[in-house]
């Protein structure tokens, strides 16, 4: 079977690489093309565009890089063709992906969506396109299922494949306190949210009762040491580990989080958190009159609760970040009530195993009961 497979950010690598991983255990000749990261070249198949070239975030961001996006349009088209899949499968990555979904159907390729875009918080226009352009659409969080069948489109559901991917492989190594800082996988995250980490940084340096923490920054893998050294004074106490995101998120007394996968990456290890979103405020403008859900990250949305605190653009001060981080690590209750919620929320996620689940639905080309 020959796939070609398109993820455009680090979720999508995350999530495409346990992908690739089940394929080739379940058919060894399958052959594999993809749009990606790092992650995904470990797992197998062949590179053709990493997606730090490709990522962007924010309407404004878009507007600024149309010409390059529509340059890896053109480029994938020609690169499909010539390749000639049996069919494409596309990670979430909806503003480029959905117009290949396009592109491949009038072509007769197949369409497989693996991880729906969140038209259930924007963009309910793309059902239409979903309908008329996807041959099977995968979907990670269980909610999706009604909410898709009610219209109109039938889903698949698995399992979420985070279960297998935040597990640690061994026990890990005992360090003393320590508060894990994420702050995301392209720069327009980084510009808004690394200087309220420096700033948080020295806060906690100067309290007392947090000053023996550590604080260890988890670097993204479309990210160099280069990219966030601009951000750091040379005096910055903020260590930086690469590779290490699951460990950290396992091992932190206290983790600071751009909102997105991340938060539930962090759930998932059982990681006290605060989710932190901050944008471009043209961007945040258009995205307040879109966006018709008052949660935004995973957790709360998929608990229907605020389980964790969201702090938002001008909300995601560094100041408001100190306040909660010296909540997760000394009020015990308060974080204890937010493990117990995670478990809750591991158990509305199901098992694990789904990477190899929709691995096997896409290799047999039927549906899994």
């Amino acid at each position: 079977m020959k796939l070609y497979i398109i993820a455009g950010e680090a979720s999508g690598d995350l999530h495409g690489s346990n992908l690739i991983r089940g394929l080739l255990s379940r058919d060894p000749s399958c052959q594999i093309r993809f749009w990606g990261g790092d992650l995904m070249s470990e797992a197998g198949g062949t590179l053709v565009r990493h997606y730090r070239d490709s990522a962007v975030m924010g309407f404004v961001e878009i507007l600024s890089k149309l010409g390059r996006i529509l340059g890896n349009l053109s480029f994938c088209k020609k690169d499909i063709m010539a390749f000639q899949p049996d069919a494409v499968v596309l990670v979430d990555y909806p503003g480029f992906n959905l117009k290949i979904a396009r592109f491949a159907h009038s072509k007769c390729i197949r369409v497989y969506y693996y991880i729906a875009p969140k038209v259930w918080a924007h963009g309910e226009g793309r059902i239409a396109k979903l309908k008329k352009y996807v041959d099977r659409l995968f979907v990670i969080f269980p909610f999706e299922v009604e909410y898709f069948r009610k219209r109109g489109i039938e889903v698949e559901y698995y399992g979420n494949p985070l279960l297998d991917a935040v597990t640690p492989e061994a026990e890990l190594p005992q360090r003393r306190r320590m508060i894990a800082l994420l702050a995301g996988s392209r720069h327009a995250e980084l510009k808004f949210l690394m200087p309220r980490y420096v700033e948080l940084a020295k806060m906690v340096r100067k309290d007392p009762a947090l000053n023996d923490c550590e604080l260890v920054l988890a670097g993204a893998p479309s990210m160099s040491p280069a990219d966030y050294a601009s951000y750091l004074p040379e005096d910055s106490e903020i260590k930086i580990e690469f590779g290490k995101t699951v460990s950290l998120l396992h091992t932190c007394t206290a983790a600071v989080v751009a909102n997105g996968t991340a938060n539930l990456e962090a759930a998932v290890a059982g990681a006290p958190q605060v989710s932190c979103y901050a944008m471009n405020a043209i961007t945040f403008l258009i995205a307040k009159r879109i966006v018709k859900i008052d949660k935004i990250s995973l957790p709360n949305i998929i608990m229907g609760r605020h389980i964790i605190r969201e702090l938002i653009q001008d909300e995601a001060s560094s100041r408001n970040m100190y306040e909660e981080v010296k909540r997760l690590v000394s009020d015990a209750q308060y974080t204890t009530r937010m493990k117990e919620d995670y478990a809750s929320l591991r158990e509305i996620l199901g098992g694990g195993g789904a990477s190899l689940r929709i691995a096997d639905a896409i290799l047999s080309g039927k549906r899994i009961q």
